[in-house]
């Protein structure tokens, strides 16, 4: 299929790095583990209870700041769409 100066499988490029960046950002959120794993959250101070410091190894926030994290939208840096519609939005 012709796509002007695009070359041949070029959307298929833009949402494999799409997929990718989202990857490597997932990857950066899990909490490595560690002796240097705080025991109160990073957000608010509050102890980290030790149960979930032991189910989470290196997990840095208590369970109501990480449920606020999970709940607010991840989106993309990058806008990869190809129309002009999608980038006025």
């Amino acid at each position: 299929m012709a796509t002007g100066w695009a070359k041949d499988g070029a959307v298929q490029d833009q949402i494999d790095d799409t997929i990718a960046d989202a990857v490597k950002r997932a990857r950066a959120h899990i909490p490595a583990p560690g002796p240097d794993a705080p025991t109160n959250c990073i957000v608010c101070g509050e102890p980290i209870p030790e149960r979930r410091r032991q189910a989470l190894p290196g997990i840095r926030t208590c369970i109501p700041c990480q449920s606020a994290r999970d709940a607010s939208p991840a989106h993309s840096p990058y806008n990869r769409r190809g129309s002009k519609d999608s980038q006025l939005k």
